[in-house]
This record gives C-alpha cells, structure tokens and sequence, in this order.
C-alpha cells in the first residue's frame, strides 16, 4: 500500500517534468525586434529553470522515495531515470549554451549604441566570435540556434541603424 501510494507520488512527478520538458521544447514566441542579449536571457531563464529542478530531484525527500520504489523493485524506476537523464542533458545544454553566448555579451553594448560607421568595426570580431561558437559548442550548432542568433543580431543592426537616422 504505502509502495502503491509512493509510485502514485513519482507518477505525479514524471507528468510534471515531462511537461517542462516538452513545454521547453515548444517554438518560442517572441517580439519581432529582440536582440541578442534576448537569446542570452532566453537560456539563462532556461538554465535557471532546470538547475532547480535538478536540485529538487537530487533532495533527500525525492532520494528517499526512490530508494524505497528501488527496493520494491518497482517498474516507475525506468520512467523515471529516463527523464532525469533528459533533464540532465537540458540543463547541460542551457549551460554550455549559456557559457557560449556570455562571449558575445561584450558586443551587445556597442551594436545597440554605435553609429553605422562603428558598428562596422565590431561586425567582423562579432561574426568570429558567432562562428567559434558554431565550431565548438556541443550544443548550439544546429542551423536553428545559429539562425535564431543571426536573425537576433540583424534586427539589433537595423534597430541601431533606424535610431541612428531618425536621432541624426
């Protein structure tokens, strides 16, 4: 009995994190202007997010139903490793993703403030720093990431150029 009611509490648990996993899988939806200092905040959140929900499967509490579930040999055990491998390896990617766009950051204050002519100098460096990231993030190289980012730095381009003409 006290088994059937630990595995009822664990079932809870999977039905919630698999809808943070999924929810975080959705298309986000975001202001058509955002810059890239959005995608930065973007995986900050998400990093924050699976950070805590990594602290609270690893409580004594939630290690404790499992050990019990463990040695009942129950069947909910597989589900639920499965699921705590995948939210290991979200909150791995948010992390490393995180880690990679900080390298950016110090480009976010010049492409919103600089003149046309300023901006000039950055884009090179900029376009270097986004293509190390492309090579070497285990994570953040796929074409959707890479054209999320891209699109991200062309409307922060336009922004500073529009602010530009309509202030000069």
């Amino acid at each position: 009995e006290v088994i059937a009611k630990l595995e009822e509490v664990v079932m809870i648990w999977i039905k919630q994190i698999r809808h943070v996993l999924v929810e975080s899988e959705q298309i986000r939806r975001e202001a058509d202007d955002i810059g890239p200092s959005g995608e930065l905040e973007h995986w900050k959140t998400r990093m924050s997010s699976f950070n805590s929900l990594l602290d609270e499967i690893k409580s004594s509490r939630v290690k404790k139903i499992l050990s019990i579930l463990q040695a009942a040999r129950s069947k909910t055990l597989k589900q639920w490793k499965e699921l705590d491998g995948n939210i290991t390896i979200a909150a791995n990617e948010a992390k490393d993703n995180v880690r990679y766009l900080y390298t950016l950051d110090k480009f976010f204050g010049p492409l919103a403030k600089a003149s046309p002519v300023t901006l000039m100098e950055h884009v090179p460096s900029l376009m270097n720093t986004v293509s190390m990231i492309y090579c070497t993030s285990r994570y953040y190289n796929t074409s959707e990431h890479m054209m999320s980012l891209l699109l991200k730095i062309t409307n922060q381009l336009i922004k500073t150029c529009k602010t530009y003409l309509c202030e000069g």
